[in-house]
């Protein structure tokens, strides 16, 4: 359904017999920045004015809670001058809301910002309906879509730190018992105080199994670095097609929908490069606009490929609207987690879905993304039909060389334990035999470079140009 805008003075719409469960309202409550009408919330609050088309972001709003089958009865705008410290809107645009929700016989309404506890609280109160807001929303997707023990343990964390804060005294008649003696003591520990309790002694426990998941992970990093193999990290916006990218540079099936948050659960494949190197591709979550920062810190140990990343590929749908948008908050995630997008580290963006442009807009785009500097290179690609791949796994391959060092030797034929010694630890280029020597040219780690040429004998070789 098309998203519309909701100014007061728009006619009600049609109203519907009957409720079903399931069914949702879903607001985009965005406030206009003084010489930039269309900037939202969120780039209020980082301090970055950035021009976002506000129909587009109630778009993704609605999509988030189609992802979980949330059946969207209306998707409206309400334009704000001022945020009320008590129900976020004003008491006309609360009053008026109360008739859509009754008419469309909905029982979940949905805030496309951040609420208050007080606020959520007192929009329920108002329009007899659940309140949701974004963050809220986007943990309930994560809790549908979490499949392995790790992203369950990352997910439950997130949703219970979420709901301390949601924790407000509504309910007085549920204190336990009064503390102290006669009429002097005053009431024991309430409900609240319970409640916030047991939620800070489950995610203490959360926080211990995932200490050790983190313990883990590095221990399966330690033995990907003994092994010669490279890690390339898959990074976007949630729904820019990095699935469709992970299963065509890998032949993999991982699940790939056009619907946000398809997949959560990291996934690596080897990746076979042009001329015959490997690499361990990495698919992480998708990233989105105010992607809530319990999420960021329950997820950290997801993430953290992405640190130890080698390669990142920064893939963007270039179809979409908002994708200079879309880039700023990848950019701002990536920060995050302490990676600085312009600071010349291996990112690769990827330009994606360019079947779905004529050929003069991929020529135009071509012409973009040839005037980059050579550090911040983009590559123009299909994910679904395979154009531009081979270029992007070309670059990927001369990426990955660029950190390496490409060795000369010698070794003799009766010495199995050398020759497989350099099997596990480098990238064989080139091997024959010699009178009894295998005349090799390897490429190793800086790491394993020294080692390398004091066992053997190796001979650097000098840098092309």
């Amino acid at each position: 359904m098309e998203p519309r805008n909701f100014d007061g003075a728009a006619d009600r719409p049609r109203s519907e017999t009957g409720g079903t469960t399931g069914r949702v309202l879903v607001i985009g409550p965005y406030r206009r920045v003084r010489g930039h009408p269309r900037a939202g919330d969120s780039e209020i609050q980082t301090g970055v004015v950035a021009v976002r088309d506000p129909q587009a972001r109630l778009e993704e709003a609605a999509g988030l809670a189609r992802a979980i089958d949330l059946e969207v009865a209306d998707a409206l705008i309400v334009p704000l001058t001022d945020i009320r410290p008590a129900t976020y809107l004003g008491k006309g645009r609360v009053a008026e809301i109360v008739g859509l929700i009754k008419a469309h016989g909905v029982d979940l309404v949905v805030m496309d910002c951040a609420l208050s506890p007080i606020q959520q609280r007192n929009l329920e109160k108002e329009w007899n309906a659940k309140v949701l807001d974004r963050t809220g929303l986007i943990l309930e997707i994560f809790g549908r879509r979490a499949k392995t023990k790790e992203g369950s343990l990352q997910v439950e964390l997130a949703h219970l730190n979420y709901q301390r804060s949601r924790l407000v005294r509504s309910w007085t008649h549920l204190e336990r018992q009064r503390g102290g003696f006669g009429f002097m003591g005053g009431p024991g520990e309430t409900q609240i105080e319970a409640d916030r309790r047991l939620i800070g002694d489950r995610i203490t426990r959360l926080e211990n199994e995932l200490k050790k998941v983190q313990a883990t992970r590095r221990l399966h990093r330690a033995g990907r670095r003994r092994v010669p193999y490279r890690v390339v990290a898959l990074v976007g916006y949630t729904n820019a097609g990095k699935s469709t990218l992970f299963n065509r540079l890998t032949r993999a099936d991982v699940q790939a929908a056009d619907m946000l948050f398809a997949t959560l659960d990291p996934t690596l494949r080897a990746l076979t490069l042009p001329h015959g190197g490997k690499a361990m591709l990495s698919d992480t979550v998708g990233f989105i606009s105010d992607l809530p920062t319990m999420l960021v810190a329950a997820f950290r140990a997801t993430l953290e490929e992405v640190v130890e990343a080698d390669v990142i590929l920064h893939v963007r749908d270039m179809s979409h609207e908002d994708a200079e948008a879309q880039e700023r908050d990848v950019d701002h995630v990536l920060r995050q987690l302490n990676i600085d997008p312009g600071a010349g580290r291996s990112i690769i963006e990827v330009w994606n879905k360019i079947d779905r442009f004529s050929v003069e807009e991929r020529e135009n785009l071509a012409r973009i993304a040839a005037r980059r500097p050579q550090d911040h290179p983009a590559f123009l690609v299909s994910a679904q039909t395979g154009e531009g791949v081979e270029a992007l796994l070309l670059a990927i391959e001369d990426r990955l060389a660029a950190t390496r060092v490409t060795l000369d030797l010698t070794v003799d034929a009766s010495d199995g334990s050398g020759i497989s010694w350099l099997h596990r630890n480098s990238e064989v280029l080139d091997k024959h035999l010699e009178d009894g020597h295998y005349a090799m040219t390897v490429r190793v780690d800086e790491t394993k470079r020294d080692i390398t040429i004091e066992r053997f004998g190796a001979v650097p070789r000098p840098p092309a140009h």
